[in-house]
């Protein structure tokens, strides 16, 4: 008899013991922000490189991925 209570004092403190070990019920995450809309992609007149239009450089309707690109075409 005295395993028996031993037996079911294990097992409460056992049940007891996952409780306070498992996670807490997970938050809802804010949905990740919508993309980006596309934006125009261009080609560097000196290399062929592609890149945003927004970070070009443009002389003349001609389009650079740097400085440098656009010095050495300017020669």
């Amino acid at each position: 008899m005295k395993y028996l209570v031993l037996l079911g004092v294990l097992a409460l403190a056992y049940a007891l013991w996952r409780q306070q070990r498992r996670s807490p019920p997970p938050t809802h995450r804010a949905s990740p922000p919508p993309p980006a809309a596309p934006q125009d992609m261009v080609a560097c007149a000196h290399c062929g490189v592609h890149l945003p239009r927004d970070e070009a450089i443009t002389i003349d309707a001609r389009h650079y991925c740097c400085a440098e690109h656009q010095q050495r075409d300017a020669r």
